[in-house]
């Protein structure tokens, strides 16, 4: 009994005996609400692909959809430490859905150009901003710390879950319906997300108010610069970030490049790029899966450095692979895709449980912003460094520092140690002078 107290001391009062029926009430509206998202994405990217054929075009698409999480991440993580997280999360999912249903007249009435889309891409972007840490930072204090771990395994299986479904079924949809009906699907989803979180509780974190009548109040831009001090005066958290932006900068171009890879080197067509696409979301779900139900070693970071190690492996067998040995790319790329939850889950259960719940937006938005800030360059860097000296070669480049990045972080005791040490609090006076002493 007194383990079950311990490991509850994260979740509110009002959560702690009923928590799951709570939290999955609304974790199954955000699942059928990330279902029409990703049916819309892929009907969007599709209708780009026919009308245009350009792959500038589609560059630009990317490029609008990261500038949100490059540019207001940081302070959309000041915000969601703010404002009620409830009502963030309803105003970014109602915001998706009116520039869906905006794109929906336009597509009716046949005035949509591409400019439209780039808008409605960017506007879509700009609410996943503002969701993912108010969604991330409010699980934990939803969910038990030691049940974190196995939370973030299912949302990885979802995830991949929609990378295998998404794409068919889109492709089914826009076959038999037209474009504004297939757009109307994200309308029922996000309604089907909204309405469960309008009636269920989600709770807001402490605030400490024994200084509120002698400070002023701070701005939205002093909080962000407290969460960027707080981040910065914790050298663990600062690796972290940089291993997370070294990730995203090695596999954001090996994921992109996959069709050149299948088709120039494996000598492939549409067929084997659908093979190798859903092995990625099928080894997502078995990652997902097998961290929701085995939860990951008793120190959760030694299960994101094994997931680590694992994904440079499955990345370099893909690189090695001969042109003739596609079988050998499809099994790298499945196990690439099922240590993604290893990594993530445990890392993201860490700093749910260690950051303090009134800062955990602020850290969780730099560091997705961070990570998704040296995409471009790593993608301007990659295309003619591929195009110079082979496809290949990326993948085993990215493979081998993801490998190295892995077994080194294993002797950074900081890291290592992230979760029972938590964030180093400042030295008094006193201690001070007497660790000078010494």
């Amino acid at each position: 009994m007194v383990d079950v107290v311990v490991n509850q001391t994260n979740v509110d009062k009002s959560f702690q005996g009923n928590w799951k029926r709570s939290f999955f009430t609304i974790w199954t509206g955000q699942a059928f609400s990330l279902l029409g998202s990703s049916l819309v994405q892929f009907a969007l990217i599709w209708y780009l692909t026919e009308k245009t054929g350009s792959a500038t075009i589609l560059a630009i698409a990317s490029l609008f959809g990261m500038l949100p999480q490059i540019l207001i991440g940081p302070l959309a993580g000041a915000v969601v430490d703010r404002w009620n997280r409830k009502a963030i999360m309803i105003i970014a999912d109602a915001s998706v859905a009116l520039s869906t249903l905006l794109l929906i007249v336009l597509f009716r009435t046949d005035l949509v150009q591409v400019w439209h889309i780039y808008l409605i891409l960017f506007v879509r972007s700009l609410g996943g901003a503002f969701h993912f840490p108010a969604m991330q930072s409010s699980t934990s204090l939803m969910v038990p710390s030691n049940h974190l771990p196995r939370v973030a395994g299912i949302n990885q299986a979802l995830r991949g879950a929609m990378g295998i479904a998404a794409p068919p079924l889109g492709a089914l949809l826009v076959g038999l319906l037209p474009m504004h009906n297939v757009l109307s699907i994200d309308i029922i989803t996000a309604l089907l997300a909204i309405i469960p979180m309008a009636l269920v509780s989600i709770p807001q974190p402490e605030r400490d108010n024994s200084t509120a009548s002698t400070q002023p109040r701070m701005s939205i831009l002093d909080d962000f610069r407290a969460g960027l001090k707080y981040v910065y005066t914790w050298p663990a958290l600062m690796i972290i970030m940089g291993v997370a932006m070294a990730i995203n900068f090695l596999f954001v171009p090996a994921f992109s490049l996959l069709p050149l890879l299948v088709t120039k080197h494996f000598n492939g067509g549409i067929y084997q790029l659908s093979w190798i696409q859903s092995a990625i979301g099928v080894g997502m779900i078995t990652g997902g899966i097998l961290l929701g139900v085995w939860g990951g070693f008793r120190n959760k970071l030694n299960t994101s450095v094994c997931g680590l190690i694992l994904m440079g492996t499955g990345v370099i067998a893909v690189g090695i692979a001969p042109s003739n040995a596609f079988w050998l790319g499809v099994v790298g790329i499945f196990a690439a895709g099922l240590s993604n939850p290893l990594v993530d889950g445990p890392l993201f259960a860490v700093l749910q449980s260690t950051v303090e719940p009134d800062m955990q937006g602020r850290v969780l938005g730099l560091i997705i912003s961070l990570g998704t800030a040296v995409s471009p360059l790593s993608l301007l860097i990659a295309g003619p460094l591929s195009d110079r000296f082979g496809i290949s070669l990326w993948y085993i480049l990215g493979g081998a520092t993801c490998i190295i990045m892995g077994i080194g972080l294993r002797f950074v005791p900081a890291v290592m140690q992230l979760e029972s040490r938590g964030h180093p609090k400042p030295k008094t006076q006193l201690e001070a002078l007497a660790g000078a002493a010494d």
